[in-house]
């Protein structure tokens, strides 16, 4: 009896224990939002293809930042995937359509600036664990203490051995070619041609944008090309430009675009999108091969699951809104 006895609250102790374990865990576990990308036999055509309403439709909270301040919203996200790739569906309110970046207008007398920018949403993978990444979110690589000048802060992780995937989708620049801009994320650095000290490096390949300006920055150098069908309308693509050789044949009103997109290449195309604004919001499609064979790039293996940040883009080149969560990425079949 007393060998029972005593088997018996050893089993006992052992799952109040457990039960005290699982219930420790569970307040880090109730703040991950996961995301679940069911599999399809074949891969969604567009925005409304029928499969993207059998996938969970997660609502990922954001918080406005800095001059956002307050403007919160959700970002409605869908996941699906096939034997060889990931396939996300974003849908977010946005009062405005920002695809102006700047663009150039001739008042009569000059060239001036249009205000404006552009919509943006942003994704961040781990290529290799980024230390306290899976419990804060991008606000472990973002953002530095806020009592630090806005010149100093900087996108970046902390060791070399970290590293993120990052996958840039930008309204004016990137969704003319149909793509979200594809880069990746290590330790602080200068590299060429960055206006400040960041972590963030472009994927190998082509692709991002070019100003159109003269080199005394006041007036633009291209224009569309009269010989070529402008093959995304409202855009100028630097394939389809021509320098500009007889600025009096420009009126009142004239409008060209600032920033003209470049073709996209190499490892940095690898992250397809489609998009749509209407109805006061976009719909912003993306997608990827789960394996691309790039060092540059995260690998989605469907058995595991992977951290993740988002953030969106109200007509900024930089304030935006995060997401206020972590959030893990899991397959299922």
């Amino acid at each position: 009896m007393r060998v029972r006895t005593v088997i018996s609250l050893s089993v006992g102790m052992a799952l109040i224990l457990l039960m005290l374990i699982l219930k420790t865990d569970e307040p880090a576990r109730a703040h991950t939002l996961m995301v679940t990308a069911r599999f399809v036999q074949s891969a969604p055509t567009g925005l409304d293809d029928p499969s993207w309403k059998t996938a969970q439709a997660v609502q990922l909270l954001v918080e406005g930042r800095e001059s956002a301040a307050g403007a919160n919203g959700t970002v409605t996200t869908r996941a699906l995937y096939t034997d060889d790739r990931l396939f996300f569906l974003f849908k977010w309110k946005d009062p405005t359509q920002s695809i102006t970046k700047q663009s150039w207008m001739f008042d009569g007398q000059k060239w001036v600036h249009l205000k404006g920018n552009e919509d943006r949403i942003a994704l961040l993978f781990e290529i290799t664990r980024i230390n306290k990444f899976a419990t804060r979110g991008c606000a472990i690589t973002c953002h530095s203490p806020a009592d630090a000048p806005r010149k100093d802060w900087k996108l970046a992780t902390k060791t070399d051995d970290e590293k993120g995937d990052l996958w840039h989708w930008k309204a004016a620049r990137s969704a003319p070619y149909g793509y979200a801009d594809d880069a990746w994320l290590t330790v602080a650095g200068n590299p060429s041609g960055s206006y400040r000290e960041t972590g963030r490096r472009k994927d190998v390949g082509a692709g991002g944008d070019t100003k159109n300006e003269t080199p005394d920055r006041t007036r633009p150098f291209y224009m569309q090309d009269p010989a070529i069908k402008p093959s995304a309308p409202g855009f100028l693509l630097m394939e389809e430009a021509v320098k500009i050789t007889d600025y009096s044949a420009f009126e009142t009103g004239d409008i060209i675009p600032y920033r003209l997109p470049l073709k996209p290449s190499g490892s940095r195309f690898d992250v397809k999108a489609l998009s749509r604004y209407a109805d006061g919001g976009w719909m912003v499609m993306l997608s990827r091969k789960l394996n691309t064979g790039h060092e540059d790039d995260v690998v989605f293996n469907p058995k595991k699951r992977y951290s993740f940040a988002l953030a969106v883009f109200d007509d900024s080149g930089s304030e935006h809104s995060k997401a206020t969560e972590p959030m893990t990425l899991i397959f299922s079949r």
